[in-house]
């Protein structure tokens, strides 16, 4: 569900104006004034929230015992039973579909509106000994907690909660978001923006709102030019004691635990979990749904492709990553294959 600190809630919809604004048929037999409050995760979903089910293998289990009242679901032909007291809507494009529906109860759902004509909202809690810098601008509603210190030009937007003994260095933008306590942000980095989340038309791009925050736990640091998203429904989480490098992208959605290293130039696609203290090494790249075991250790431009799993405590290297043994023996292997022969060898 959305945070009303952060989303305006236009809701409740009924069943049939979610069907008008999808262009879906209402099923057959069922009761087009039931309402529908709110938007929701597949897990965290009750009777009176609307959910989408992507088809993907990975997520069968989730489905099948979700407690979501209305689901948007795949057309017929690769989908598992719904559960029973679902609704199902079935649609030619999941994504355009629960586009259509968060816009329908959450039209403002990108860049913060900014209606205040001071730098400084008046709303806002400042704690005491905050120290800030020229021309930072503060939303309403946002707390800056005790002895924080904000940079130039540091933009806090509407809602945002910042803890105690943080250094927030020059031109950070933060939305959507609560910081804990003695966490530094190193200057140019962005944290809250929309996940790259859309859906196609066949011709076009349809952006799906991004309805989550950014949750980033104490003592952590985050380094310049990284970017970190909002969720799309749940939240992006940045565990205790984690160290960001420089020019880092972390995705929607993605869980990363506590006390973990992640090196410059490394990407995180959505959803991909990190258990704690796992390290990576600089330009690694996650694809989507991968997860990352407890203390495991990967190598510099190592990486991953959609929903891999890697067990915790072990080293891994290369693109699909492998452990970093057999990795490196299949570079000698291929290396031995590729060097000259000897004019007579039978080798």
């Amino acid at each position: 569900m959305a945070d009303p600190r952060f989303f305006k809630n236009l809701g409740p919809f009924s069943l049939a104006q979610i069907c008008e604004k999808t262009g879906i048929a209402l099923p057959s037999g069922s009761d087009g004034a039931q309402l529908y409050f709110d938007l929701a995760d597949l897990a965290g979903a009750g009777p009176r929230h609307v959910v989408f089910y992507s088809g993907a293998a990975a997520l069968r289990d989730v489905f099948s015992a979700s407690k979501a009242g209305l689901c948007l679901v795949p057309q017929a032909g690769n989908r598992v039973p719904a559960p029973a007291g679902m609704t199902v809507l079935e649609a030619g494009s999941v994504g355009r579909a629960f586009a259509a529906v968060a816009a329908l109860f959450y039209p403002e759902h990108s860049q913060p509106r900014w209606r205040q004509s001071e730098a400084i909202s008046e709303s806002a809690k400042i704690g005491r000994d905050v120290e800030i810098a020229p021309h930072v601008v503060i939303g309403p509603a946002a707390e800056i907690g005790d002895g924080t210190r904000l940079g130039p030009g540091v933009v806090i937007g509407p809602g945002v909660a910042i803890g105690r003994n943080c250094e927030i260095g020059a031109g950070v933008t933060i939305s959507h978001a609560y910081i804990g306590d003695r966490v530094i942000i190193l200057p140019g980095a962005h944290i809250g923006q929309p996940g790259f989340g859309f859906a196609t038309t066949g011709e076009d791009y349809l952006k799906i709102p991004q309805l989550g925050r950014v949750i980033v736990q104490d003592n952590v640091e985050i380094g310049s030019a990284t970017t970190i998203d909002r969720g799309a429904l749940g939240d992006t989480v940045i565990g205790e004691g984690s160290k960001l490098d420089n020019l880092i992208m972390i995705a929607h959605n993605c869980q990363i635990g506590r006390h973990c290293v992640i090196a410059g130039q490394t990407g995180l696609a959505g959803s991909v979990v990190l258990e704690d203290g796992v390290v990576l090494a600089g330009q690694v790249g996650l694809g989507d749904h991968t997860r990352v075991g407890a203390k495991a250790r990967m190598g510099a431009r190592s990486g991953t492709g959609s929903a891999f799993f890697l067990e915790g405590g072990q080293d891994y290297g290369g693109a699909p990553a492998k452990p970093v043994r057999e990795w490196a023996r299949e570079i000698h292997a291929l290396a031995r294959l590729a060097k000259p022969r000897k004019q007579g060898s039978n080798d």
